[in-house]
């Protein structure tokens, strides 16, 4: 019985991904037990003209689904649906890819290997793991008495059928990547990498602080880079497309629904002896816990409220950017550090200190004398708080700048301070409450989610509209109808999304399939629903010179920077010599850096420096304690006096090479199959028509 029970145990094993190399190519083995027998009548897509059914795209989604709770432990909501039905449509198309190459190969697996890889001298390693003690010891006994036990047929079934995908997985692997390996020096340079510690002393002449005016850029100089950089501006056929975006969101109805339902949990509440932890744990869409709060944590809207009641109280329905909330006040008590809520008045500064200390003295005097600071604000204020009156909402320490911070924590509440200088300007401000109190809170929480019935009615208007713009015209029928028309930026046929809307293939392949002026039905965005019209077709060549010379010219006047620090470097090199001193740098160019490196290796990446693999592989072959020659860096020149360099370990290497070149080998195989995977996906006829199907 005891056996048994290991197997039954192992059951729900079946039911989640496998890893592997091909990820997807797992996943599908699963879900093929959902195979349907009736007659498909409906199709989300093709690929290389096979169909794929909606009903056997709907399974394999509610498959997948359940996989991925399984594994995680998390249910998928409906904000990540579209992402999680791409990912399965991924899956779908690229097993269906593999499944022809296996085919076309050859590949299969007799039941003898299945036999063998099972019943063998090394099982997988998920089966050892159900019949290993805690020593570590694999029962083999055990193991293969619970195999052949007919009591346990069904799972055995699954487990043979879970190791024939495994090894047909392994086999088309070894298949592809049979040529590729990993040579000597290689497996020496990983090494070298990874074990090989430098430090060093450098000086960095840093181009971005070459001014502009020391370098000149002719017309010639910026013809040249254009000609010898014309792949830069090549085009692709692009097209362009105008749109009108129906937003996928929650109307005023659901709104009103939600309010109404946490309407009721307060009423129900309130005249309830349970806890109100019941009702949280009932009703709220995020677990019961509770929080010691400030002022300046809780949502606006729900600050004043909580202030203003008293500990058992019920507060709410508030409307937050979390959805509606309902609070229950637990308590109140001493707060660790005081917090403020203030406004305030700012004028930038224009680099003329005179003029801005007369214009914000002027806007002090009408503040102060003015009944109302919040008016003065919204006339006068150049902060993004001006619409609100001036008004910054509660804060603690550490939040705002020094010395605005020491002028709202040091301020009485309701006086007009004086103006005070920060480093964004001029502020006038006025401190209008002051809290040292901590809120213990619990909270009910349900979010504002669009309703089916709201998607439709969505979803029905931008089919509406495409109906109309093919009958009137795309434009004319937006301004007949108010709604805003968007244009893209140009995109090309392998884009997977097209910029301000998102990810959709879909869109991308109806835009190269159709001419200019023509209008589609209605795609699917996470965003919402888009009905578009095709507004241009770019053919491919070179970007004119006159449009991109603005962006050669500075990347000319990139080049000529860094040539000016590649000879400001030289001087340098030049007075110092192998040994001088590297503060000599700042004689001959005040701006020079001089400093040393954390420990770095030939990786590139060094502390504050960041990547800079020309300093790492200079560093490697320099010698140690002289200056080397000028290093141009990507957008710095240096010189490198290098002071430490760990000895290569020939012992340590000999040990641990079979590793690295294993590691190395993996590596390789697995971006070789992942560009072998996006090469079949796009020499295939993929047909995606899912968002026919789904709202």
């Amino acid at each position: 019985m005891g056996m048994m029970l290991k197997m039954r145990s192992m059951a729900p094993w079946f039911m989640l991904t496998v890893g592997g190399l091909f990820v997807i190519f797992m996943v599908l083995s699963d879900s093929r037990i959902l195979d349907f027998a009736a007659t498909q009548t409906q199709n989300v897509g093709s690929v290389d003209g096979e169909d794929i059914s909606y009903q056997d795209y709907s399974a394999m989604i509610e498959q997948a689904r359940k996989n991925q709770e399984q594994a995680t432990g998390q249910q998928i909501n409906e904000e990540q649906m579209d992402y999680f039905r791409d990912q399965v449509w991924d899956a779908m198309v690229t097993q269906k890819l593999i499944d022809k190459k296996i085919a076309e190969f050859g590949i299969a697996v007799s039941d003898d290997e299945v036999r063998d890889a099972i019943m063998g001298a090394n099982p997988p390693e998920m089966l050892k793991r159900q019949f290993t003690d805690s020593t570590g010891t694999f029962k083999r006994q055990d193991y293969e008495t619970a195999m052949r036990d007919q009591r346990n047929k069904e799972i055995v079934v699954g487990v043979e059928k879970q190791i024939r995908e495994q090894l047909i997985q392994q086999k088309l692997q070894n298949y592809l990547t049979a040529s590729i390996g990993v040579s000597e020096s290689e497996a020496h340079d990983s090494f070298v990498k990874q074990n090989i510690k430098m430090k060093a002393d450098y000086i960095k002449i840093d181009s971005y602080l070459i001014p502009d005016a020391d370098v000149k850029v002719t017309e010639e100089d910026m013809k040249k880079y254009y000609n010898e950089h014309a792949e830069d501006y090549k085009i692709e056929n692009q097209k362009k497309i105008k749109y009108v975006l129906f937003r996928r969101q929650a109307s005023q109805g659901d709104t009103a629904m939600v309010k109404k339902n946490m309407d009721e949990v307060v009423k129900r509440a309130k005249a309830d002896t349970a806890s109100f932890k019941t009702y949280v744990e009932s009703y709220s869409e995020q677990p019961y816990k509770k929080d010691t709060v400030g002022l300046a944590s809780l949502p606006a809207e729900a600050r004043t409220l909580l202030a203003n009641a008293k500990a058992g109280d019920i507060v709410g329905p508030v409307a937050t950017f979390e959805g509606y909330v309902v609070y229950k006040l637990s308590g109140k008590k001493t707060a660790s550090s005081e917090q403020v809520r203030a406004s305030h008045i700012l004028i930038r500064s224009t680099g003329n200190d005179a003029e801005d200390k007369k214009q914000i003295d002027a806007i002090y005097n009408e503040a102060a004398s003015s009944a109302d600071f919040a008016t003065v604000a919204r006339a006068k204020s150049q902060d993004g708080s001006a619409p609100q009156g001036g008004d910054l909402g509660w804060f603690g320490k550490g939040q705002m700048v020094k010395p605005f911070e020491d002028a709202c924590f040091g301020g009485k509440i309701g006086v007009v301070q004086r103006p005070i200088k920060t480093q964004f300007g001029w502020h006038i401000i006025k401190v209008t409450g002051r809290s040292n109190q901590d809120f213990i809170v619990e909270k009910i929480v349900n979010k504002i989610q669009v309703s089916a019935t709201t998607v439709d009615k969505i979803f029905q208007d931008a089919a509406d509209f495409a109906y109309l713009a093919k009958e009137n015209g795309f434009e004319s029928e937006a301004k007949a109808m108010k709604y805003e028309v968007l244009e893209t930026p140009p995109f090309n046929e392998e884009a997977s999304a097209i910029a301000g809307l998102g990810i959709n293939r879909a869109l991308v392949k109806w835009a190269f399939e159709n001419g200019t002026s023509e209008i589609s039905d209605v795609f699917r965005f996470p965003a919402g629903y888009v009905t578009a019209m095709i507004s241009e077709e770019i053919k491919p060549g070179m970007k004119p010179f006159d449009e991109v010379k603005e962006i050669i010219k500075s990347a000319v006047t990139t080049e000529k920077k860094l040539e000016k620090a590649m000879q400001i470097a030289q001087q340098i090199k030049n007075q110092i010599g192998e040994n001088g001193d590297a503060n000599t740098a700042k004689l001959i160019w005040a701006q020079a850096v001089v400093d040393t490196t954390v420990e770095f290796t030939t990786s590139g990446t060094i502390g504050t420096l960041g990547q800079e693999f020309a300093f790492a592989n200079a560093s490697y072959k320099a010698e140690l304690n002289k200056w080397t020659e000028p290093v141009k860096g990507r957008t710095s020149v240096y010189l490198i006096n290098l002071k430490s360099r760990s000895q290569f370990d020939q012992n340590a290497y000999n040990a641990s090479k079979e590793g690295i070149k294993k590691d190395l080998l993996q590596n390789k195989k697995n971006v070789y199959l992942s560009q072998w995977i996006e090469k079949l996906k796009k020499k295939a006829d993929i047909v995606d028509n899912r968002y026919m199907f789904f709202r």
